[in-house]
């Protein structure tokens, strides 16, 4: 039942929020928003009701059709969504519904190129599958997590236990966000009254079918994965069990939780993401240690720490590497609009733009330039700082370009045009982290931060393209790397050679696109997924290569003067939900805490 009320929860704030979302598409400057086609929607079985409705109602009310082919072990939940969106006026020529959703139909319908773009919620295989069927086919989906809570010994430990066990063992652990590992630093791992208490709130649980009214986890859906097998049965070299899993009926489905201790790094339960009930604990001697073994996992989803020290939760925050950071609680339970849910690296796949947050409706579409004459009086060069760049970067950019024979008049008042909405927009929008919720308990903090972007300069791009992508990255601080066609053109080589002189951009490297394609291949260009933003065209081969490689994202979107729409390129998003009492007791520091984080202090809905 617990469960339940929060997934039907979520699907009413999901109708909410995205309606509202996509009356926001007709406010964005200088950009005309042109929906999708047909959206496909791929949701998981392991939130049935709200997951498929976020998805088909994000695609909606960005005015797409939707067709919504439902996981196979809960159909009756989807359509039950779709059934309500019929009766509501939906028309059925806008929206169907796929039954029975068999592994041919889905392929068919993946593959069709009347499809836009899919929507998936599942494991990273599956959208390597996916990208695999269809070179260039759009994908954005939340995928999978291997997720992580630091205790060290500043934290209160009870509070730690109960979050810990409840993260790791709600649903049966059968969540993408579950914390699959715990990380005790220092006294906390050696600790036995610590582990006493683990093992007694885990030995606790009642596990049952649903029938029982009594059970507080149930079964799986599924019968184990061979990577869940393995994890519920099988110990790596020195590890042993705090609590053995049990299987307890004979289906197969109904698994006792197990927690392992001793995970080594490097490891296949430090590296696997197994989705099930399942824990391990590490040992970390300091707090940096434990962030090491924190993100040097492939994903990053969701992550927390328990710690009353606001020294050691501002290092964490500076350092962790997840999309969904969460202190001094659980690591599950995203509500919409309060903690948009969505990870980095390889949890991820496209943009990363976080569902329940203000961009995802944005992506169910294509942006174009709308961009009229720049305000009289703003030009570049006028020595009043026009685009508010506080290093006066931009406006030395733009002074530069004017001096130049690489853009002509019209096009260097249009790129004044987009200098200044990405300030304004800046200023609104990304540039400072906010908390609209404003409860006193809880802080929850969406933020952007910058994030590494290859520019790939195509021979048929032009320099006032370039120079706008360029402006942006500088704008939004993210480190560029350049690599454009031998064959572009000299305006194009002069805009780069500018952007060095003037904004910093590190100097192109010229690649034609064999070896460009091998370069994001072979995962020579950073240590992260790449993030590619293309100016001009993609090649067919490029598409065709990266094909079943999902982790690389290819934004090939149309260059605008909306900073609205061109910013969110070189920005990765951030949910932090940060605890500000003990035992309802305000805690001072925390709350000081929150303040820093958001610079100029907590708004109020």
């Amino acid at each position: 039942m617990a469960q339940s009320d929060t997934e039907i929860s979520e699907a009413v704030d999901f109708a909410r929020y995205y309606a509202h979302s996509a009356e926001d598409l007709d406010r964005v400057r200088h950009a005309r928003f042109t929906p999708d086609k047909v959206v496909l929607v791929t949701p998981p079985w392991n939130f049935p009701l709200a997951i498929p409705a976020g998805g088909t109602f994000a695609a909606l009310a960005a005015g797409a059709g939707v067709i919504h082919k439902p996981s196979k072990p809960s159909p009756h939940c989807s359509m039950a969504v779709l059934e309500a969106l019929w009766d509501a006026g939906v028309p059925r020529d806008l929206l169907r519904g796929v039954y029975p959703a068999e592994r041919a139909t889905g392929r068919t319908l993946v593959s069709h190129p009347g499809i836009s773009r899919v929507i998936l919620t599942g494991s990273s295989d599956t959208a390597a599958m996916f990208s695999s069927w269809r070179p260039g086919l759009r994908i954005n989906g939340e995928t999978s997590g291997k997720n992580a809570i630091i205790v060290t010994p500043s934290a209160d430990r009870d509070l730690a236990v109960a979050d810990l066990v409840s993260s790791a063992f709600g649903h049966a652990g059968q969540k993408c966000s579950a914390a699959s590992l715990g990380i005790l630093v220092g006294s906390v791992a050696d600790s036995e009254r610590f582990l006493r208490q683990l093992v007694d709130a885990t030995s606790s649980l009642t596990v049952d079918w649903p029938t029982n009214l009594r059970a507080t986890t149930g079964p799986l859906t599924e019968l184990p994965s061979d990577k869940l097998t393995r994890a519920l049965t099988t110990l790596e070299d020195g590890e042993e069990w705090l609590v053995t899993p049990r299987q307890l009926d004979g289906t197969g489905r109904l698994w006792s939780p197990g927690i392992r201790t001793n995970v080594q790094p490097g490891s296949f339960f430090h590296l696997t993401e197994v989705f099930g009930p399942v824990l391990g604990l590490m040992r970390a001697e300091t707090l940096e240690d434990a962030l090491d073994l924190q993100n040097a996992t492939e994903f990053g989803l969701t992550g927390g720490i328990h710690s009353l020290d606001v020294a050691e939760v501002r290092r964490w925050l500076d350092k962790v590497r997840v999309g969904n950071a969460y202190v001094n609680r659980g690591i599950t339970g995203a509500i919409v609009r309060r903690q948009p849910f969505g990870g980095w690296k390889k949890s991820s796949v496209g943009l990363g733009s976080k569902a329940g947050g203000p961009n995802y409706v944005m992506l169910m579409g294509t942006w174009s330039d709308d961009a009229g004459a720049p305000d009289p009086g703003t030009g570049p060069g006028d020595g009043t700082g026009v685009t508010g760049d506080a290093s006066g970067a931009v406006d030395a950019f733009l002074t530069a370009l004017g001096r130049s024979a690489s853009v002509d008049d019209a096009d260097l008042a249009w790129l004044t045009t987009a200098a200044l909405d990405d300030r304004d927009t800046w200023n609104t929008e990304f540039g400072t982290p906010r908390d609209v919720t404003g409860l006193h308990s809880e802080a929850n903090i969406f933020r952007y931060l910058p994030t590494e972007v290859v520019l790939r300069v195509s021979a048929d791009a032009t320099a006032v393209e370039v120079a706008r992508t360029l402006a942006a990255a500088r704008r939004a601080a993210a480190p560029v790397q350049v690599l454009a066609d031998p064959a572009v053109d000299p305006r194009v080589t002069e805009v780069l050679a500018t952007a060095t002189d003037t904004l910093g951009t590190p100097p192109a490297r010229t690649v034609d696109d064999a070896t460009f394609t091998s370069l994001l291949l072979f995962d020579a260009l950073g240590d992260e997924p790449a993030r590619v933003r293309f100016v001009g065209r993609v090649a067919h081969t490029t598409l065709e290569e990266l094909a079943g490689r999902p982790d690389v994202t290819v934004l090939d979107d149309a260059v605008t003067a909306s900073g609205r729409v061109e910013l969110r390129y070189w920005l990765k998003e951030q949910s932090l939900a940060v605890t500000l009492h003990r035992f309802g007791n305000p805690s001072p520091d925390f709350h000081a805490l929150a303040e820093e984080l958001t610079g100029q202090g907590r708004l109020r809905s």
